[in-house]
């Protein structure tokens, strides 16, 4: 099995290096990662600027291929130029969660997303906290996890979003599998002062209205529970179309 590795957390961080060494167990390991961290891109991709490839190293042997790019980016590079045609596309392990509408803003979901447009079974994988984090359980699921995608396959246009828990393995409840949850932020801009006195903002934010159906994705981490979330991109509101052709337009 040939294995292309993601994430939007850069090519040198823990949680893609955890993947890494418990994916190898599992079949001919690629990784093609952004040269820096690249959170909350998106589905962004380079369009006005050269896109460079570096080979990268880590314990004096080659790791994978650093791309100064975004993550869909990275995807793109490594099917068309690199000409790697992996049998899965695994991205991550992110560092934090990504679950509700985070999943729009997220890298680590935009890469298994190009994955999936390439029909290639795609996965994104999460541990949800940003403290402290043990990668160890979530790289060992990837790895489980991959070969039971591999066995069932995945419908054309469909990834799986994994969060986990960020708690020790024998406290894990099980697995639910789960929806997108539609909770939402109170955001907030922390004005700052640099120090040459000129004037920053920094986001933060907190979710609120959280949704308490135990299929929520959030929901199920609360439970102390794997989600799974079976995910697509076809954004059109298909019950509100009959009424839109309904009203009347003009030119």
């Amino acid at each position: 099995m040939k294995i292309l590795l993601t994430n939007d957390d850069g090519i040198n961080a823990p949680g893609l290096y955890a993947l890494y060494t418990e994916m190898i167990k599992a079949g001919d390991v690629v990784v093609v990662a952004p040269d820096s961290e690249k959170s909350a891109v998106g589905h962004a991709i380079t369009l006005s600027d050269p896109l460079r490839v570096t080979p990268f190293y880590k314990n004096d042997h080659i790791f994978g291929h650093a791309v100064n790019g975004t993550p869909a980016d990275c995807v793109k590079l490594a099917y068309w130029a690199l000409e790697i045609n992996p049998d899965i596309v695994i991205s991550g392990i992110n560092l934090g969660s990504n679950t509700g509408i985070n999943i729009l803003y997220s890298g680590t979901v935009s890469a298994a997303t190009e994955g999936m447009f390439l029909d290639i079974p795609s996965i994104a994988i999460s541990l949800t906290t940003f403290h402290e984090p043990d990668f160890r359980f979530a790289a060992k699921f990837a790895r489980h996890l991959s070969a039971i995608v591999m066995d069932h396959g995945l419908p054309k246009g469909t990834l799986l979003n994994v969060n986990v828990p960020a708690i020790p393995e024998e406290e894990i409840e099980g697995i639910e599998i789960t929806r997108q949850g539609h909770a939402n932020y109170q955001e907030k801009f922390d004005k700052r002062i640099d120090p040459h006195k000129r004037v920053y903002y920094w986001l933060t934010g907190t979710k609120i209205e959280l949704e308490q159906d135990d299929e929520v994705d959030d929901r199920a981490i609360i439970n102390k529970k794997i989600s799974i979330t079976p995910v697509q991109f076809d954004l059109t509101n298909y019950q509100f179309m009959d009424e839109l052709k309904s009203w009347k337009f003009e030119l």
